[in-house]
């Protein structure tokens, strides 16, 4: 057995008495650090800092780069200006997805992919399988191994930064970057993005930085609250904002359109890899929906729990969990279209029973209704 990767921040783990550790698509990394519904709520009130160094990061440069991701990926990446990011999908012929990612336009055709750590490998060659020819002044680079990524998420993550940085971050609007700003005396690439439903910023560095960047944000963070938070908050966030995972609400089975997120899937912009599948999906109707549920019986809907109406199967739950937010037990689910109005009663199968619950309306949490920081 091969054994499991770890990030330039795994020697700073032990100061944590209770930090658990589990393997994570390969990875060493801690699920938790204090507790799950701790973190999770230090993110929804002060900010929480999460080690996310497995994710992948590629450079995309070159003459024809832009176009190469116009094919290569469902949103404009034409729109994008310097500075700023988008989030987007690049898919199979059949519409369903490869992954899910995110673009950053660095300069005039040059451009970094964020990728999810499970499909680095898949990905990276996925893109050189279409650097055909007339893409041939393309270059693709992996940089993963020589890159580590921090986020500080949660609403006084911009506070917390102002300390350790002299880069105009109060002005950095969602999805803008500032390619090379100080933070705590390392020179990082400083995003204003996230994966938790908060107000956030995502740090890209060299990983010989890991220390001082780590010890610098816990320090300043500290009188506000700030604390290490791990997979398990990072998931429970996310899924209270319905913010796709790969594997679960997203993969080569399930189109972006049916998983809700089409907004970013540009079906005017011209011949990208999947659009004719969804072309087709759009016209013909959706067969499968991504709706929110929540239990009416007593029960927790997990992933792969199977969901019935009129006794037979429709679909089954991507994700679900007690809300630590909400305190509702709630789920994700990819069912039968026609089951996917807002009340329906469904039935999910947990441990043998059917459970009675109803597709209420998700996102469950959206930070403008959210709590208050303290």
């Amino acid at each position: 057995m091969d054994a499991l990767k770890r990030t330039p921040f795994y020697s700073l783990y032990s100061a944590y008495a209770e930090a658990r550790c589990i393997d994570f698509g390969g990875w060493e990394l801690p699920v938790q650090f204090t507790g799950i519904v701790k973190e999770h709520e230090a993110v929804r009130q002060q900010a929480g800092l999460f080690d996310v160094s497995h994710m992948g990061e590629f450079m995309v440069s070159g003459s024809g780069s832009e176009a190469f991701l116009q094919k290569m990926t469902t949103n404009d990446v034409s729109r994008l200006t310097d500075g700023a990011a988008q989030y987007t999908l690049m898919l199979y012929p059949n519409g369903g997805v490869v992954d899910d990612l995110l673009v950053y336009r660095l300069g005039e055709e040059r451009y970094m992919l964020v990728v999810n750590a499970s499909n680095i490998d898949k990905d990276f060659q996925w893109l050189q399988e279409h650097l055909t020819d007339e893409f041939s002044g393309v270059s693709l680079k992996n940089v993963s191994e020589d890159t580590l990524l921090l986020a500080l998420q949660g609403p006084l993550a911009e506070t917390i930064l102002r300390e350790v940085t002299s880069a105009n971050v109060a002005d950095l609007k969602p999805f803008h970057f500032i390619e090379k700003a100080e933070v705590c005396g390392a020179e990082v690439l400083l995003s204003r993005t996230g994966y938790t439903g908060e107000d956030g910023f995502e740090l890209y560095a060299p990983v010989d930085t890991a220390a001082a960047l780590w010890n610098g944000l816990l320090a300043a963070g500290a009188p506000h609250g700030l604390m290490p938070a791990g997979l398990g908050a990072r998931d429970t966030l996310r899924f209270e904002a319905k913010l796709p995972l790969y594997g679960q609400e997203l993969s080569a089975e399930i189109t972006p359109l049916e998983a809700g997120v089409q907004f970013f899937v540009k079906l005017d912009k011209a011949g990208f890899i999947g659009k004719d599948a969804l072309v087709k999906q759009k016209e013909a109707g959706l067969p499968r929906r991504l709706v929110g549920l929540e239990m009416i019986d007593r029960g927790i809907p997990r992933s792969h729990y199977p969901v019935f109406a009129d006794g037979v199967k429709i679909g089954e739950v991507t994700t679900g969990t007690q809300s630590p937010t909400l305190k509702r037990n709630l789920g994700l689910a990819l069912i039968d279209t026609a089951y996917s109005e807002i009340g329906t009663e469904v039935y999910v199968e947990i441990r043998g029973k059917q459970l009675k619950a109803a597709v209420v309306k998700a996102p469950f949490y959206k930070k403008s209704q959210g709590v208050k920081p303290q």
